[in-house]
This record gives structure tokens, C-alpha cells and sequence, in this order.
């Protein structure tokens, strides 16, 4: 028996344009100047945008795998019973009246400053906001930066260093000890 095959043209008859989608997708694209990116533009009326060509990626981006995640944390998160709790899995050390935390072992990076702090905490991490800070304070606790070697930490007053001029007070008179001959 012979098994004469139906080309597959006789399926799509009837049907305007044969599977390929909206009518104007199949279409040659000519007065367009080709589909996307295609062709110089070079003819009359079809000049193509100028600085399409323009290859990014060279400066001005950073690739998202060299920026490590920020993952924040608020002061009022830690509560009381939230702090008993870290002192209990042993993520957290009381020393007196005040609870010691170093929140990268919680996997925190950054302390931000909403909530109010309800017990006295010194607390370690490696970038914190100033409102942050004062809060802590506020409640008699302190904040300390951990800052890994060669970098600074770009965020609060953890890469600031209170420090006074070196530089002498100017006066009219001459240097007090060039005096005692």
C-alpha cells in the first residue's frame, strides 16, 4: 500500500498566515531597514539612530557577582527575648547588664536604625548607620566596626576616625622652647 504524505502547506490553508504568528512578523521588514540591528541605515529616509553601535559593558557597570549583598538588620529587632535567645544558642555572651553580639556570625552586615534598642547591647559589625549608633548609645551600649584589613567600611561613621589637628595653634610669638637659653 502506498502512503501518499500531505504536505504540511494544506494544514495551514485557510488560515492567513500559516503559523507564523501576527501578519507583520513574516514580512520582509524592508522598508524598516532590516529587524533590529541589521544593515548601515545608509539609504534615503532609513538613517539609523547614531550611537546605536556602542558597545556598554566597558565602564560604568559593575557585574552583580562582584558586589557582595548587603543584609540589614534593625536595632529594634533585638528585643529582650530575641537577645535570651541568642544567649541560649550561644550566639550571644551576657556580660553584666549588657549582651554581647558580633552579628556577622547571624549572618547580618549592616545595622540600620529603625526600632528602639530595649536592652543595653555592645554589638560587632561591619557597617552601621549613624542612627544606628546613637540609638545603641542612647541605651548605654556601643557599636563596634569590624572591618576587614585594607578596606574601609563606606557606611556610618565606621570608617571615621575622631581624630584632632596635628597641627599647632598659630600664634604671634615665637616658639616657647627656642626661649629658655
Amino acid at each position: 500500500m502506498v502512503i501518499t504524505k500531505r504536505k504540511k502547506v494544506v494544514k495551514y490553508r485557510a488560515h492567513t498566515t500559516h503559523g507564523g504568528g501576527h501578519r507583520k512578523k513574516r514580512r520582509g521588514a524592508g522598508s524598516r531597514g532590516g529587524r533590529g540591528r541589521a544593515g548601515s541605515g545608509k539609504r534615503a529616509g532609513q538613517k539609523k539612530a547614531g550611537g546605536i553601535f556602542v558597545i556598554t559593558g566597558k565602564r560604568g557597570f559593575r557585574p552583580r557577582r562582584d558586589v557582595a549583598p548587603v543584609v540589614p538588620v534593625n536595632v529594634g529587632h533585638f528585643t529582650l527575648q530575641t537577645v535570651e535567645k541568642l544567649v541560649a544558642k550561644g550566639k550571644a555572651v551576657k556580660d553584666g547588664d549588657s549582651y554581647s553580639i558580633d552579628l556577622s556570625l547571624l549572618g547580618y552586615t549592616k545595622l540600620l536604625g529603625a526600632g528602639n534598642p530595649t536592652v543595653k547591647l555592645n554589638l560587632s559589625v561591619s557597617q552601621y548607620s549613624s542612627r544606628a549608633e546613637e540609638k545603641i548609645k542612647a541605651a548605654g551600649g556601643r557599636v563596634e566596626s569590624l572591618q576587614k584589613p585594607g578596606k574601609s567600611a563606606k557606611s556610618g561613621k565606621s570608617g571615621k576616625s575622631e581624630t584632632t589637628s596635628s597641627k599647632p595653634a598659630a600664634s604671634s610669638e615665637s616658639d616657647p622652647t627656642s626661649e629658655s637659653e
